[in-house]
């Protein structure tokens, strides 16, 4: 008896099982070789395309939304507000200065000016820890000016009693109080509105890239359903498909109101930050240096030359040189801000503080010459005197910087609302008419199939 090759079948033996992956292709590979296979496998490919470009539609529009929505009413309120506790403790340290130059002749309106800003501050403190997110610079930031903030009243509590004492040493404790502020308060300050500005950004950054995925998608889905029109027409001579008109014209919708929806969202966000916050950054420098320069002008008069800095071999009272930078810092932000205005409304009130700049450089100079030349008591009439005097000038540009905030906050608020609503309704939007879509396509290759039944 011959023997049997190997692999042979043998008679009356059961076929091994295919696995079930093998089964499935088999069956899939048989059933598309009808008509009626094919269409359903049309049908269940246009449906999946239409269904998962109106998901991701739905998904990467709510997530450019939600960012919008950020932008404005999360991450640039809580720039500004830090900008505001900046503002507010340099605007403090001013006004405790000024109060001590008085001595004991301070008026009320400077103690209440000193007591607000020390409120505002610690208002907006509390708003920023609550916004912070744990163990994040922001909240270390805050968590050091919560700390620093009542030593530094202390400080000034204790300048002040023994000023009205007649003591020499409240210059002293003054002084303290400024290097409190001026080397831990503020940089904490300005680091936390350089972490509020970086969030601002980052939401920005969320809110405007264009949806290429949900796009790509969009017209992948187009082109499938018109192949299968295509299709319809050369197979049945017939030029329409109800049902693959109906998912397509809710393709073409969907795709254009996303298209149309993101760039309108996208202009009108670029613009909230073109003429909205890039103005209220230089705005917020430009008066937190103003700031800064009358304090260095009131110490310069505490400290009668006891601070002094040397720079390129040469010394110079310390409060004046770092009033002479805080000054071209100021003039350089205004000049920025100029550029920057938009409108008659945005301008004014900076062309209007730079015109208050330039006098209160004239009257500072003035009084600097009565203090270099001895005479104090007429150098401090210049600076904190009832007419005529630097603080005047000081007032008005800080008026006219808030005026221009204000200004800038409400075109802001304009431009970055226009673009959120651009996106409103186009999450839900699309998935709705993604269903809709796909029952369309479904629709229409069920018609196509009944003719088969």
């Amino acid at each position: 008896m011959p023997a049997q090759r190997t692999g042979s079948p043998v008679p009356g033996a059961t076929p091994p099982r295919r696995s079930a992956f093998v089964e499935g292709v088999r069956q899939v590979r048989a059933a598309v070789t009808t008509e009626p296979g094919r269409l359903r496998l049309i049908g269940a490919v246009l449906a999946a395309l239409i269904v998962a470009f109106g998901a991701v539609t739905a998904w990467q529009m709510t997530d450019r939304a939600a960012a919008a929505d950020d932008v404005l009413h999360r991450s640039q309120p809580l720039s500004s507000g830090s900008a505001d506790i900046y503002r507010s403790l340099a605007d403090a340290n001013t006004a405790a200065s000024s109060g001590f130059l008085a001595g004991g002749q301070e008026t009320t309106a400077s103690r209440a000016r000193y007591e607000a800003d020390i409120r505002t501050a610690a208002a907006k403190l509390v708003t920023a820890a609550a916004n912070s997110e744990p163990g994040s610079p922001s909240e270390a930031a805050v968590a050091k000016l919560n700390k620093l903030l009542p030593e530094y009243k202390g400080l000034v509590e204790r300048a002040g009693v023994y000023n009205r004492q007649g003591y020499p040493v409240g210059g002293a404790y003054l002084r303290y109080a400024n290097e409190k502020m001026e080397k831990e308060m503020l940089p904490a300050a300005e680091d936390l509105y350089t972490k509020e500005n970086a969030r601002l950004s980052s939401d920005y950054a969320d809110a405007t890239p264009y949806p290429w995925a949900a796009i790509a998608l969009g017209l992948l889905a187009l082109l499938a359903l018109g192949w299968a029109q295509l299709r319809h027409y050369r197979r049945t001579n017939r030029v329409l498909n109800h049902g693959l008109v109906a998912a397509s014209a809710a393709t073409v919708v969907t795709l254009l109101w996303l298209v149309v929806g993101h760039a309108f969202a996208r202009a009108g966000l670029d613009d909230s930050y073109d003429h909205g916050v890039r103005s209220l950054n230089v705005l917020h420098d430009a008066r937190i240096a103003s700031l800064k320069a009358r304090g260095n002008e009131n110490l310069s008069l505490v400290s009668r030359g006891a601070e002094t800095v040397t720079v390129d071999g040469q010394t110079y009272d310390a409060y004046y040189y770092d009033f002479d930078q805080d000054m071209d810092a100021l003039g350089k932000g205004l000049a920025q801000a100029a550029a920057l205005a938009d409108d008659a409304a945005g301008s004014r009130p900076v062309q209007a503080a730079e015109g208050n700049m330039k006098v209160w450089k004239e009257r500072h100079a003035d009084a600097r010459t009565e203090d270099e030349n001895g005479d104090y008591q007429a150098a401090l009439d210049k600076v904190i005197g009832a007419k005529g005097a630097t603080g005047e000038c000081f007032d008005s540009v800080d008026a006219n910087l808030k005026n221009a905030l204000a200004h800038e906050e409400g075109e802001f608020r304009e431009r970055a609302t226009d673009g959120r609503d651009a996106m409103s309704g186009l999450p839900i939007g699309a998935a709705m008419l993604g269903v809709a879509a796909a029952s369309g396509a479904l629709f229409g290759i069920g018609r196509r199939l009944s003719e088969y039944r």
